[in-house]
């Protein structure tokens, strides 16, 4: 039986964080480490980690003197990893009992690189909104069918807290990119995993993901609060101008040398998108590369938004 790092990034967690210790530490798959590090919490964090940390002698806790963000303090937690595979925790969620035990057993059955979950998306009370969160999201497709680099390099459908890797692609993963809010650590740790390895997903919700008002990531779109095509259509272009700065600033980790210049291309494309208020006729063969693992619906309604929004605005 392998043993398992698992890594739990903790900031101001009172008030879920127990539960989320308890579902972990009553886990069926018994042989793991928990390394928790408490981003300078001012809550009543640090006390309950100290708690369980003379409870369970598996818990291993790590304070930082100056807050981190929480890309960093995953950076910090991937740098403690000694055993051969890992696991991502936050701190409000509940793991369902036989989570450990099956993404190992799955990660070993495979040989894959890189093992993700689907979620199950439950109210503050532990109550089910969803019963599927790549349902939700419309990823269940692409879960099941794809996993591949390619498919990844647009749009990450791979939830950071349903992730259990292999130690030896750390090194490559390593430094996290820290620059854009839209370029997480989950999202970065898949798409170089994908250039080395296998990724694999099993169907099945093993985490009851919380939502509630503080989560940092959610279950809501990013849309949802917007009213007009315009701020529709700034976020998007905002979102993919700041993903391709970041792969363009870390480009060494891209091996495919095709993906350093569509990395290029893709950034003016965005960019010249910006100054295109009503309607665009350049880049479309771009536009349909770069979406090609999208659905039917989604590439109709994200072309018309970013490419004819007069003609968007006037469907809406």
């Amino acid at each position: 039986m392998e043993k398992v790092d698992i890594l739990l990034a903790t900031y101001n967690g009172e008030k879920y964080l127990e539960a989320q210790l308890d579902s972990i530490l009553s886990q069926t798959y018994t042989n793991f480490r928990l390394l928790i590090s408490d981003d300078s919490s001012t809550d009543s964090t640090k006390d309950i980690l100290e708690k369980y940390k003379k409870i369970d002698n598996r818990i291993e806790v790590f304070y930082q003197e100056n807050n981190l963000g929480v890309v960093k303090n995953f950076e910090f937690l991937l740098n403690k990893v000694e055993n051969r595979y890992y696991m991502l925790s936050d701190q409000d969620d509940i793991w369902k009992e036989e989570k450990i035990e099956k993404s190992v057993n799955k990660l070993e059955k495979t040989g894959a690189g890189l093992v993700y979950s689907d979620l199950e998306v439950v109210d503050e009370n532990l109550n089910v909104i969803y019963e599927s969160y790549w349902k939700l999201k419309g990823f269940t497709k692409r879960a099941n069918k794809y996993n591949t680099f390619e498919s990844f390099y647009l749009n990450n459908y791979v939830t950071g807290c349903t992730i259990i890797s292999r130690k030896e692609f750390i090194k490559d993963i390593l430094p996290l990119p820290n620059s854009s809010k839209y370029v997480l650590h989950d999202y970065w740790i898949t798409l170089i995993v994908s250039q080395k390895s296998k990724i694999v997903s099993i169907k099945e919700p093993l985490i009851k993901y919380r939502q509630h008002k503080n989560n940092r990531i959610g279950s809501k779109k990013k849309t949802d609060e917007l009213n007009s095509i315009d701020e529709i259509r700034n976020l998007f272009i905002t979102v993919k101008k700041e993903h391709f700065k970041t792969f363009i600033e870390n480009e060494d980790k891209f091996e495919n040398e095709k993906y350093k210049v569509l990395n290029k291309k893709a950034l003016q494309y965005y960019e010249m998108l910006e100054k295109k208020k009503y309607i665009n006729f350049r880049g479309w063969f771009l536009f349909f590369k770069l979406y090609k693992y999208e659905n039917f619906m989604y590439n109709v309604k994200n072309f018309l938004i970013l490419n004819m929004p007069v003609i968007a605005k006037v469907l809406h």
